[in-house]
C-alpha cells in the first residue's frame, strides 16, 4: 500500500467496496493480511458524473451552516414527533382497556405493537432511500403515518386499534431510519458530532414526552380519543413542514438527477454519460441481500454487533419498560394521578439532554485524531460515552428500586433517579451507534439495520411483562434485576476499547483503516528514525 495515500482514496475505497466487494457474501471485502487494501489514485471516468469541483453549491456538504442546522432542526422534529407517538398511548391504557373491555395485557400492547412496526419499518425505508432519495421517502412515509391516526382515534374495536399502531409504527419509523442519513449527508465528520447529539437528544424527548402530555388530555374531560387527535395535529404541521422546507440531500440521486438532466439538455453530446447510482445493484436479489441476508449475517459472525446490540437492546427495553414502571412506583405507592405520574418523565427528559450534551466534550479531541490518523481514527475513541453511561444506568435502577419501593421516601428521591437512568439512555446510544459507524463504514447499514431491528423487539417485549415482573418481584428486586443486567453488561465500552483493536482485525466486514494507517505511521516512523541515524 502506498504511504501517501490521501483520506479521499481511502474514502473512495469505501465507495468502491460497497458497490462492488460488499454484495457477495462468500467474499464480503478482499483483504490483504487481514485488512482492506486501499489502491492508488486511479484515472476518473471522464463519462462519471460527478460534482463541479469541491465547492459545487448542489452539493449538501457546501450548504450554509445556518440551512444545515435548519434542516437538522427539522429532522429533529420528525424524530421527536414519531417517537412522542410510541409513548403518548400509554397514559390512555386503562380508559381504552374500559371502553372496549379488554384485559391489561391486552393493553399493553398499545405501545408494543407500535413498536413492532419499527421492526419492519427499517427494511423498507432505508433500502428505499438510498433507491429513490431522502425527499420522497420522508413525504411518502409522513403523509401515510399522518392518515393511519385516523384509524386509532376512530376506532370502535381494539383490533382496529392495534392494526392501526402496527402500520403506524412501520411508517413512523422512516424518520428514525433515514433522518441520520440526512445529517451524514450535509455534515463533516468534525461537525457531525454536535449534529448527532442533537439528533439523539430528540429521539428520547419525543418518548419522555408522551406520557406527560397523554397524563394530562386523560385528566382532562377530552379523553381518550384526544390523545390520538393531538398525535394527528403533530404529525401533521411536521409533514407540512417537510413537503415545503425538506429538499434532497442523498448526494447519488442529486448526481443521478443531474445526469438525467445533462443527457436530456445535449442528448447527442451526453449519451454516454452516467452517474455511479444507476450502475448499482437494484435488483429484488441485491436488495434484499443487502436488507435481510447481510444484516441477519453480520449479527451472527460479528462479536462486536452482537454484544453491542444486546447492550443496546437492554437499555432500550428499559426505557420503554419506564413506561409502565414510573406510573406504577408514583401512582400505585404514592397516590399520584396519571397526570402527576407522567410529570416524573421530565426526570428522563433532563437525563437524555444532559447524556446527550455529554458527547460534546468527550468527542472533543476528535478533530485532532482525524488528522493523526489521516481521516480514519480507531472506533474505540468513540467509547468515552459509553463508558460513563454503563456506570450510571446500573445506579440509576438500584437508586430508583430501592427509594421508589417505599412510600416513607419522599418522592423527589426516586424522581432524581430518572435523571442518571435518562443520561445513561444518550450516553450509550451516542456512543455506541458512532462506534459502528466507525467500525464498518460502508456496511454499517447493514449494522444499524440488525440493531435496529433486535432492539426494537425487546423494547416491543419490556412493556408486555413489566407490570407482573414489578407486582411479583417488588419494586425494589425488579430493579435490582434491571441493575444486575446493566451490571453484568456494564464492561462492554472498557474490554471493546482495551481488545477491540484484535476483534476488529479478524471481522470480515469491518475494513479496521485505522490498522492500516498506523503500520503506515509506524514504517514513516522507523524511516525517520533511520534517517536521522545516517545523519
Amino acid at each position: 500500500m502506498s504511504g501517501t495515500a490521501s483520506p479521499r482514496s481511502l474514502q473512495r475505497e469505501e465507495e468502491r467496496a460497497e458497490e462492488y466487494g460488499g454484495d457477495d457474501p462468500q467474499d464480503p471485502l478482499p483483504k490483504v493480511d487481514g485488512k482492506i487494501p486501499v489502491p492508488k489514485d486511479e484515472a476518473v471516468d471522464p463519462n462519471l458524473v460527478a460534482w463541479d469541483g469541491p465547492h459545487d453549491p448542489e452539493n449538501p456538504q457546501n450548504w450554509t451552516v445556518a440551512r444545515k442546522w435548519a434542516l437538522t432542526t427539522l429532522g429533529v422534529l420528525m424524530a421527536v414527533n414519531v417517537t412522542f407517538a410510541s409513548s403518548a398511548p400509554s397514559a390512555a391504557t386503562a380508559a381504552i382497556c374500559a371502553e372496549f373491555g379488554v384485559s391489561d395485557e391486552v393493553g399493553y400492547l398499545i405501545t408494543s405493537i407500535f413498536l413492532c412496526g419499527y421492526v419492519v419499518g427499517p427494511l423498507l425505508w432505508g433500502p428505499g432511500s438510498e433507491l429513490y432519495g431522502r425527499r420522497v421517502i420522508f413525504r411518502l412515509s409522513l403523509s401515510c403515518y399522518v392518515l393511519l391516526h385516523l384509524g386509532q382515534a376512530l376506532a370502535h374495536n381494539i383490533e382496529t386499534l392495534l392494526v392501526t399502531r402496527f402500520l403506524c409504527g412501520v411508517f413512523a419509523c422512516a424518520p428514525l431510519t433515514i433522518s441520520g442519513g440526512l445529517i451524514v449527508d450535509m455534515w463533516d465528520p468534525i461537525n457531525r458530532g454536535k449534529a448527532t447529539a442533537l439528533f439523539s437528544s430528540g429521539v428520547f424527548l419525543g418518548p419522555v414526552l408522551g406520557p406527560t402530555v397523554g397524563g394530562f388530555i386523560i385528566q382532562s374531560t377530552l379523553g381518550w380519543r384526544w390523545v390520538f387527535w393531538v398525535m394527528m395535529i403533530f404529525a401533521g404541521s411536521c409533514t407540512v413542514l417537510a413537503f415545503a422546507f425538506l429538499p434532497e440531500t442523498f448526494a447519488p440521486v442529486l448526481l443521478q438527477w443531474k445526469a438525467r438532466r445533462l443527457r436530456k439538455a445535449d442528448p447527442a453530446t451526453n449519451a454516454q454519460l452516467y452517474s455511479q447510482h444507476e450502475r448499482s445493484d437494484w435488483s429484488i436479489r441485491g436488495i434484499l441481500h443487502r436488507t435481510v441476508y447481510r444484516p441477519v449475517q453480520m449479527l451472527i459472525q460479528e462479536p462486536v454487533l452482537l454484544l453491542v446490540t444486546l447492550y443496546m437492546s437492554l437499555v432500550y427495553g428499559v426505557l420503554y419498560a419506564l413506561f409502565e414502571a414510573l406510573p406504577l412506583i408514583f401512582v400505585g405507592t404514592r397516590g399520584f394521578d396519571v397526570a402527576q405520574s407522567g410529570l416524573i418523565f421530565i426526570g428522563v427528559g433532563i437525563g437524555t439532554t444532559i447524556g446527550a450534551y455529554l458527547m460534546v466534550p468527550t468527542t472533543r479531541h476528535y478533530p485532532a485524531l482525524l488528522v493523526k490518523w489521516r481521516g480514519f481514527p480507531p472506533p474505540e475513541e468513540r467509547l468515552y460515552g459509553a463508558m460513563i453511561g454503563a456506570p450510571l444506568l446500573v445506579v440509576g435502577s438500584f437508586w430508583l428500586g430501592w427509594s421508589g419501593n417505599y412510600p416513607s421516601v419522599h418522592w423527589i428521591v426516586p424522581a432524581l433517579a430518572t435523571i442518571p437512568i435518562g443520561a445513561s439512555v444518550a450516553l450509550i446510544f451516542n456512543s455506541f451507534l458512532s462506534y459502528l459507524v466507525d467500525t464498518y463504514l460502508q456496511y454499517s447499514a447493514s449494522a444499524f439495520s440488525a440493531n435496529t431491528i433486535i432492539r426494537s423487539a425487546v423494547g416491543a417485549a419490556f412493556p408486555l411483562f413489566t407490570v407482573q415482573m414489578f407486582h411479583r418481584l417488588g419494586i425494589n428486586w425488579a430493579c435490582t434485576l434491571i441493575g444486575f443486567a446493566g451490571l453484568l453488561l456494564a464492561p462492554s465500552p472498557f474490554l471493546f476499547y482495551r481488545y477491540g483493536t484484535w476483534v476488529r482485525s479478524k471481522s470480515k466486514f469491518s475494513p479496521s483503516l485505522d490498522l492500516v494507517i498506523a503500520k503506515e505511521l509506524e514504517e514513516e516512523a522507523a524511516a525517520a528514525a533511520k534517517g536521522v541515524e545516517k545523519v
